[in-house]
């Protein structure tokens, strides 16, 4: 089976580099950091996420929570015939 990059069986030429002469380093990017730093680009990476996400309009907004509370209400109603139909029942079955 084949994808746009390749096989799935077969790796990337990029991935079968020599394993001579380059060391790695226990922390790898992170460890160059201080952790002002890390924070500052943990920041920058959340408001690069959230240009990204796509808000509703206002009509949309209303409108799912038009939909949400007609939902919460009518499982209020169901749940409360049925708890006034069981508490019923069990005051005919047990007195």
């Amino acid at each position: 089976m084949t994808d746009a990059v390749g096989s799935i069986d077969m790796p990337d030429a990029q991935d079968e580099a020599p394993d001579s002469k380059k060391k790695t380093r226990k922390g790898g990017k992170r460890a160059k950091k201080g952790p002002l730093k890390r924070l500052a680009l943990f920041y920058r990476q959340i408001v690069a996420e959230l240009r990204k996400v796509v808000w509703p309009t206002r009509n949309q907004l209303t409108s799912y929570t038009t939909a949400v509370i007609v939902f919460v209400v009518l499982m209020i109603g169901l749940i409360t015939l049925i708890d006034y139909g069981l508490s019923h029942a069990a005051k005919y079955v047990f007195g």
